[in-house]
């Protein structure tokens, strides 16, 4: 009972239970969903494909997460993530006209100038929030909009393309038989979960979202918190944005990182994160993001209109929300407790 009643009163477990669920309707449909085989030295399968696909959101989400975990929320990633893309891919490209095979600026300097584009991106959204007092819906609002225009402004209104193939191998190479995105984000999740969980930095977080006023007062620099979770949710982004550039050695102004900041959201959420701030789960908010990818790549494989696919998306995403309730939990609790009086009276 009491392995149970850890179980469920686990953050994580709604979350783990839907995600257990959707696999299992593959799994009953499909028999060799859950499959793996190697190829060329390479796993492939549905895990695999659902496990590379989810990266960026995941990546996003791990950002999002200790933003929403001090009461706020950052709108413009998505917008960060077009500005880095089109930076990475403009650095390459460099004067030239069309695109070659070569590239204009060693490919870790690119690297480092789009990865400091997105930090001082993010920073900025701290500053307006921390010291301005603006809201963070409002200061992030501004460079979703805004990051939009210079994006267009860097790229001049057009796609740009790349023909230098080593960029590719940045996203679609594979280390020890695996996709490199995914030991992308593990390493990024292992470098943010140290610095959040064997320091004080996560709980400086927490104390900053639960109350603000009484983290000042306690010694906690809260506009310094909050500039830096905004300037570590502008980097996620930032990597986001190389590794969609490196995937297809395309940017588009328009439609890069469109919406990407809502699925991030969502993934925090389902995750077990609220969004009033406080507690956060690195590790729920990587397992809503698998649950959106594992959702998108169940409705396209069984071919179900856009429309109807969304509104299946919303009711999944409500049932895990309800579940997380406080009512919900109670209620479960409730359940196992009068189980036990019924095994004692006997």
């Amino acid at each position: 009972m009491k392995i149970i009643k850890s179980i469920t009163s686990s953050k994580m477990f709604p979350s783990l239970l839907v995600l257990a669920l959707i696999l299992l309707f593959n799994l009953i449909v499909q028999p060799g969903f859950l499959s793996i085989e190697i190829r060329d030295g390479q796993l492939f399968g549905g895990l695999i494909t659902i496990l590379n696909r989810s990266v960026p959101v995941m990546i996003l989400a791990i950002g999002m997460t200790l933003v929403i975990s001090t009461g706020g929320v950052d709108l413009s990633v998505g917008s960060v993530v077009a500005v880095s893309a089109a930076v990475a891919l403009s650095l390459i490209r460099g004067d030239d006209v069309a695109p070659t095979a070569y590239t204009s600026m060693p490919i870790v300097l690119v690297v480092i100038i789009s990865l400091s584009v997105g930090l001082l991106l993010g920073v900025w959204n701290g500053i307006l929030i921390a010291k301005t007092g603006m809201p963070p819906v409002v200061a992030t609002l501004v460079l979703m909009v805004a990051g939009r225009g210079l994006t267009q402004v860097i790229t001049g209104e057009r796609f740009v393309t790349v023909g230098y193939e080593p960029f590719r191998s940045i996203s679609g190479g594979n280390f020890l038989g695996m996709p490199n995105q995914p030991w992308i984000v593990l390493g990024i999740f292992l470098l943010v979960w140290l610095f959040t969980r064997r320091t004080a930095l996560g709980l400086f977080i927490e104390t900053v979202g639960a109350n603000k006023s009484a983290a000042t007062y306690a010694g906690v620099r809260s506009n310094i918190i909050i500039i830096l979770v905004y300037g570590i949710s502008g980097i996620c982004a930032s990597i986001v944005g190389i590794l969609a550039a490196s995937s297809v050695l395309v940017v588009d102004p328009t439609n890069t990182g469109l919406n990407m900041e809502l699925s991030a959201i969502v993934a925090v959420v389902l995750g077990g994160t609220s969004m009033k701030g406080g507690k956060f789960n690195l590790g729920g908010s990587c397992v809503g993001a698998i649950i959106l990818m594992a959702l998108t790549q169940t409705m396209f494989f069984y071919g179900v209109p856009v429309e109807f696919s969304l509104a299946i998306q919303a009711i999944v995403i409500v049932i895990v929300v309800v579940i997380q309730s406080p009512i919900a939990r109670n209620f479960v609790t409730s359940l196992f407790k009068f189980k036990k009086r019924e095994v004692a009276s006997s």
